[in-house]
This record gives C-alpha cells, sequence and structure tokens, in this order.
C-alpha cells in the first residue's frame, strides 16, 4: 500500500498538469450534468415494515384520488377581550375565511368549523381544516399566497389567527451562514497551524472542490436514485470536514519530509506513502459507518449514507492525487513564513507541546485513564433515560405561527388534539362493514386515555373506514406511547369479535413507530461497524489490542455525546444558553447519525495519531518512547482538525430549529470528546499501560492477514542531507 502510495504521489507531483486538468474535467462533466438532470422526485419518508406505514398504503389504495400525505392547513381563529367565537361578526369573518379559502386551485376541502363542531367548550376557540391536493412540496407560491390572503383578512377584522399543518410550514435550514462560519474559523485554525497563508488555503481549496465534485454527482443522480436535498446536505458537511482534514493530513507529512531534507518531488511521494497510506484507512472506517446505515432498514437513510459514504470516497482521491499536483506547483509556499525567510526547512521540535503532553501522561497513565473514563462514563449517565421521539410544532420556536397555533390548540380543547391518533379499518372480512366499525370504534373510546372519537369516514367501496381517536396527553407523552401500545394489545380480540382488522396510525403513532425502529436498529448497527473496523484497524495496525481499544474509546465518546444531549434538549440543562424554548424527545434518528458520523471522524483522528506511533515502534523507538513521536508529529493536527470540525458543526447550533441545534450540538460535543479526551488522554495512557503488549499480534494471525504496510516500512529513504529552500524548486524540476 505504501509503496503503490508513494509512486502514485511521485506521479501526480511530476503529471500535475494532467492530473490537475482531469480534475478539473470531472467537475465540469458532472456540474454539466448536473444542470440538465431533471427534478428529483419527492420519495418522502418511507418505513417498510412498520405498522403506520402499512396503514398509510392502504389508505392510499382504498381511498382512491385522496393523497395521504397531502398537505394541510389547521387554521385557528381565537375571540380576543372575552368575546366569543361564535358571536355574529366572528361566525361571519370565519365563514368568508373557510369560502375564500376553499377557492384555491390545490385544495381539495376546507372544512368549516361551525359544521364540523370543531369550537371549544368555552366558545373561545375554533379551528377551520384545509386540505390540499398535492404534498407540502408541491404547493405553488399562489397557492400559499391564496391562503395567506384568507388569513390576513380574517385577523384584519379583529381575530387571532394562526396557522398549523404542513401547508406554511417554515422548513428547517440552517442556511448558509452556519456554512461560512465553520469555513472561516477552519481558515483561521490552518492559519495558526501552518503559519502560512498557501498551507491554510490548499486544503480549503481542496475540500471546495471535492465537495463540488460530490454535490454535482448528487444532483446528477438525483432523479434516477431518489436523492434528496437532505442527502446533499449530509454529504455536504461530511464531504467539507473529511476534505479539508485529508489534505491537511497529507501537507502536514509533506512539510514534515521536508524539513528531513527530502527534494519536494521526493517528499510529495512520501507525504502520499505515509499520511496517505492513513487517509485510505480513515476513508475506509468512515465508508463502513456511513454504508452501515443501510443495517436500518429506512431507505431514506440508506440513500444518505451511500451519497455521503460516495463524498468521502471523492475527498481521498483528490487528497491522494490533487493535493501532490499542486505541491508540485507550488513546492514551497505551503512551508513556514519562518521557513522561506531563512532559508531552512524546519518542521517541529524534539519537545514541542505534543511531546510535552505525551511524556505527562506517560508518567501518569493510571490517573489520566481512570479521570477520562469516569468523565465519559458520568457524562454518558443520561443516555439510561433517552427517550426518542419526533419533535414536531411544539418545539419550534414561538415566533412561528405553526407553534402559536399548536399551543392555542392545546389550550382550547386539550393536549392530545395536536396529536391525534388514526384508526384504519379493514371490513372486507366482516358481514357488516358498518356495523364491524362502530363497535371498533366504541371500544377504541372506552379506552382509558382516549378523551373523543370522531365519527368514521368510509371509502367509495364501503368496505375501509378511517376515524380519529383523541388521547389526553400531548403527542410526545410517555403516556400517549403507552395508550399506542394499549390499542395494539387488544386488538386480536376485537378483530375475532368483529371480523374486521383495523391498525393505528396518523403523525402520532408514525412517530412512535419510527423511535422503535430506530432504536431496535442502534445494537445491530454497533455490532456491525464496530467489528468490521475492527477487522479493518486489524489490517492497520497489526495488533489485536489498539484496535478493541480503539472501539471502546469511541463507545465512550458518542455515549458522553449522547448523554450530553439528553441533558440539554430533553432534561433541559442550559438549554436557555443555545436559545431552547422547549424540551422534549431526542429526535429518533439522532443516535444512528451520532454513531456513524462520529465513529467515522473518531477513526481518523485514530488511524493518523496511532499510525504515526505504529510507523516510530516499527523503525525501532521503544513503546513509550513511539507514543511520544506520535504525539511530537500527529497531536497538532488532530487537534486543529477536531477544531475545525467543532467549527463546522457549531455553526448548526445557532439555527432556528431545535432538530438543527441538537444534530449541530452532538456532533460538536462528540468531536470535542473524542479527540481532546479519549484520543490526546485515554489512548496513550491505555498504550503506556500495555507497553509492548499494545502491538502483540498472534504469529498465526499475522502470517493470515495481508501485509499492506500503512507505515511505510518498504519505503528505502535515500540518506537525507540539510536542504535550503532557495533552489530547491528548480533543481526539482531539473528531475522532472
Amino acid at each position: 500500500m505504501a509503496t503503490f502510495l508513494y509512486r502514485l504521489g511521485r506521479l501526480t507531483f511530476r503529471r500535475r498538469w494532467l492530473v490537475t486538468f482531469l480534475w478539473v474535467a470531472v467537475l465540469a462533466a458532472v456540474g454539466f450534468a448536473a444542470v440538465k438532470a431533471p427534478e428529483a422526485p419527492d420519495t418522502g419518508l418511507s418505513m417498510p415494515g412498520i405498522e403506520s406505514q402499512k396503514a398509510f398504503d392502504l389508505m392510499d389504495q382504498r381511498f382512491p384520488g385522496a393523497t395521504a400525505d397531502g398537505a394541510n392547513a389547521r387554521v385557528v381563529f381565537i375571540a380576543d377581550g372575552g368575546q366569543k367565537i361564535t358571536a355574529a361578526d366572528n361566525r361571519k369573518t370565519i365563514d368568508a375565511f373557510v369560502e375564500r379559502a376553499g377557492d384555491g386551485s390545490q385544495v381539495a376541502s376546507a372544512v368549516n368549523p361551525f359544521q364540523a363542531e370543531a369550537v371549544s367548550k368555552d366558545a373561545t376557540t375554533a379551528y377551520a381544516t384545509v386540505t390540499y391536493k398535492v404534498k407540502a412540496e408541491d404547493l405553488t407560491d399562489a397557492g400559499k399566497n391564496h391562503l395567506e390572503k384568507a388569513v390576513e383578512q380574517a385577523r384584519d377584522a379583529g381575530l387571532t389567527v394562526e396557522v398549523g399543518g404542513t401547508a406554511l410550514a417554515t422548513q428547517p435550514s440552517a442556511g448558509a451562514t452556519a456554512e461560512i462560519i465553520g469555513v472561516s474559523i477552519a481558515a483561521v485554525v490552518l492559519m495558526m497551524t501552518f503559519g502560512s497563508l498557501a498551507a491554510a488555503g490548499l486544503p480549503l481549496l481542496i475540500a471546495v472542490l471535492g465537495v463540488g465534485v460530490s454535490m454535482a454527482s448528487i444532483m446528477a443522480l438525483s432523479d434516477a436514485f431518489g436523492l434528496s436535498s437532505s442527502t446533499g446536505t449530509l454529504a455536504t458537511m461530511l464531504g467539507l470536514a473529511v476534505g479539508i482534514d485529508y489534505a491537511m493530513f497529507v501537507v502536514s507529512r509533506y512539510r514534515e519530509e521536508r524539513a528531513n531534507g527530502h527534494h519536494p518531488q521526493e517528499a510529495a511521494g512520501l507525504a502520499a506513502g505515509t499520511a496517505g497510506s492513513a487517509v485510505v484507512f480513515a476513508g475506509l472506517t468512515v465508508v463502513i459507518a456511513l454504508a452501515g446505515l443501510s443495517v436500518v432498514g429506512v431507505p431514506m437513510l440508506t440513500k444518505m449514507g451511500l451519497a455521503a459514504a460516495g463524498a468521502v470516497v471523492v475527498g481521498v482521491l483528490i487528497a491522494l492525487t490533487l493535493v501532490p499536483a499542486v505541491l508540485g506547483f507550488w513546492p514551497n509556499a505551503v512551508l513556514s513564513r519562518r521557513a522561506r525567510r531563512s532559508g531552512r526547512v524546519k518542521e517541529g521540535g524534539e519537545n514541542n507541546g505534543g511531546s510535552r503532553w505525551a511524556r505527562f501522561v506517560l508518567r501518569r497513565p493510571v490517573p489520566v485513564l481512570l479521570a477520562s473514563v469516569a468523565g465519559l462514563g458520568a457524562l454518558a449517565i443520561p443516555v439510561m433515560d433517552l427517550q426518542l421521539g419526533m419533535p414536531g410544532d411544539e418545539a419550534k420556536p414561538t415566533s412561528t405561527t405553526e407553534r402559536r397555533a399548536y399551543d392555542d390548540l392545546a389550550d382550547g380543547f386539550g393536549p392530545g388534539f395536536n396529536g391525534p391518533l388514526t384508526i384504519v379499518v379493514d371490513a372486507k372480512g366482516a358481514r357488516d362493514a358498518k356495523t364491524a366499525v362502530a363497535k371498533i370504534s366504541k371500544e377504541i373510546g372506552a379506552t382509558e386515555g382516549v378523551v373523543s372519537v370522531s365519527p368514521a369516514r368510509f371509502n367509495p367501496a364501503g368496505d375501509t373506514a378511517v376515524f380519529s381517536a383523541v388521547p389526553a396527553d400531548s403527542p410526545t407523552s410517555e403516556r400517549t406511547k403507552g395508550l399506542v401500545h394499549t390499542i395494539r394489545d387488544e386488538r386480536p380480540a376485537t378483530e375475532a369479535s368483529t371480523g374486521a382488522e383495523f391498525e393505528v396510525t396518523g403523525t402520532t403513532a408514525l412517530n412512535i413507530d419510527v423511535a422503535q425502529k430506530m432504536q431496535d436498529a442502534l445494537i445491530p448497527y454497533l455490532i456491525v461497524v464496530v467489528g468490521l473496523a475492527i477487522l479493518l484497524l486489524l489490517l492497520v495496525f497489526r495488533s489485536v489490542l489498539v484496535p478493541i481499544k480503539a472501539a471502546l474509546g469511541f463507545l465512550l465518546s458518542v455515549l458522553a455525546a449522547l448523554g450530553t444531549v439528553v441533558a440539554v434538549f430533553q432534561w433541559g440543562w442550559g438549554a436557555d444558553l443555545l436559545g431552547l424554548e422547549t424540551t422534549g424527545p431526542i429526535m429518533s434518528m439522532t443516535p444512528i447519525f451520532l454513531i456513524g458520523i462520529v465513529f467515522g471522524l473518531a477513526m481518523d483522528y485514530q488511524v493518523f495519531l496511532v499510525t504515526r506511533m505504529r510507523e516510530a515502534y516499527v523503525h525501532g523507538d521503544r513503546p513509550g518512547q513511539a507514543v511520544v513521536t506520535g504525539f511530537r508529529y500527529s497531536a497538532r493536527v488532530v487537534v486543529a482538525a477536531a477544531l475545525i470540525m467543532m467549527a463546522v458543526f457549531s455553526g448548526f447550533i445557532g439555527a432556528g430549529e431545535s432538530m438543527i441545534k441538537m444534530i449541530g450540538f452532538g456532533l460538536a460535543v462528540a468531536v470535542l470528546f473524542d479527540a481532546f479526551v479519549v484520543r490526546m488522554a485515554f489512548v496513550p495512557a491505555v498504550l503506556a499501560l500495555l507497553g509492548k503488549a499494545a502491538w502483540w499480534m498472534p504469529r498465526w494471525l499475522d502470517r493470515l492477514l495481508p501485509d499492506i504496510d500503512v507505515e511505510g516500512a518498504a519505503l528505502h529513504r535515500k540518506p537525507a542531507v540539510p536542504l535550503t529552500v532557495a533552489g530547491t524548486h528548480d533543481r526539482e524540476s531539473a528531475h522532472v
């Protein structure tokens, strides 16, 4: 591996014009394909195998022409100043609204609250339901404007009007500001790390090019594979993060080899053969983690994982080929300002901050190990109270009309009104469909925790019915979750007595089912991802204990990150500092995303840091000295990489949506724990205690595994002599 990448690095350095042209051509080709590609169809969030999804599918089959997930607007009217909503003037205003809203070209129906008995008991609140023929994302601007004008006219008449539902809902988005802030901080960190504008700008330029290729490819393939905008968001975030890191690893090693006295082309080859090998296997661990999302069994997650994995592969290829090529154009530009001014190349030192910290840990391995494990273990305790769910309008800021509509409906009709359960009855097997549906409706209405049941609505064939059951508690309440399970547990007896079958669905039940599916997938996903990564790290480190230690360290960091997320977003600790207005269940996909993304990024640090230790050990250093050597050359780069990751992810904490806050916060603290506690404290402490045993492998296993030579032992380096910066480019060009 190292020899092949060494030759590749020298080749791309020498053929820099051709390599650069090829990458620019690739970007142009996929960009042209993206422009010409048709817009991707909306595939929605499909969850095969759960009851709620089956019920939605049955509704689509039995109610032709009706869209189960069509856009809707629940317009809430409140009479101010102690008035009644049923007063003549207010009633006239609402009647006029319903008439105007129902005239929209995409509107399927607009239901008058006085006809549907949608008025609160105290007659201060009422709501009208507007349903559409199309999904929310297919609503035209004209259709939205039509509803907004009708709402404004009702407000002008003196009523307080708020709009919930999906028709006018604001979409969760972090915007471009977060990315700009993250890239800006990354530039500052790179500048401080390398002391060179070119060395700081090269990783950013390379990462942006890689993201451009990845995003254009996703857009070009979106129609064929049904890739969504969220797929592109994840690919952009990870492509940018790993692209900067991988390019930085190669540039850092290039500077080190220049300091060792090698000519630019040789230094580029050695950087590709050593740091490039670490990049390859770090990238493979990220790909494993992302591709492993297919284990969950959710098509959308599978597509997101595979698309993001493709972005990582592009980042690896660019780091191995384009970085050496660009170094060929300006071999001295990435060196520090001091080196360019003095004419002497010098990188690092025997006693820098990384080596001093490593010696500190080596002198006190037991206290450092106990402190790191105890600290992360304490932060992980809240995971035991983890509650998964899908926050809805209740999690939005009070500045949004959706949140105000949610609160008004809860005040007027009860907390469970915002999350009704939809019961779909398949009465094909019943002797009398109407009698069977009536009995099912009566028994569900009598279930403890159900406040009311709506009249059943039959399909044209008369063999399927739909009605709603309003729970007593809020949609995210544990009692509502228990109610759904109770109805389903008591179902066999009801179905046996009626001959009809029924299923529980609706947004509330769907969120409960999704949360359960994600929770059930956590352990299999962890086993697959961690197991495959341990096998891969066996090849990289030629050790049994180092891969196991890496997996245990990752579990500590990700559990601590999840515990911190629970403490902040579920318990509310420090929520005010993040501008979080409401606490509640953790978004169902958060643990899977955290495990997948953080595992891949954590292995980046593991591979780059410990590979440098392994390289020193293979070349004759004692185990303790190998740890010091690894930190001397790698600690600064790993810290810089972690700071860049944290900057990118922290930018999302300032978003208005709590879900985006949660993902950004979770990823930022996970990188913090993994890079600064696990890799900087836990890892060297464990290696210090293990000594030579850390690099032990049974002889039979050593013979069985292929030798991939990540450390570059096969690279026969020529004796180096002190080299001045002046004139190196001309002499190197002569060799080319």
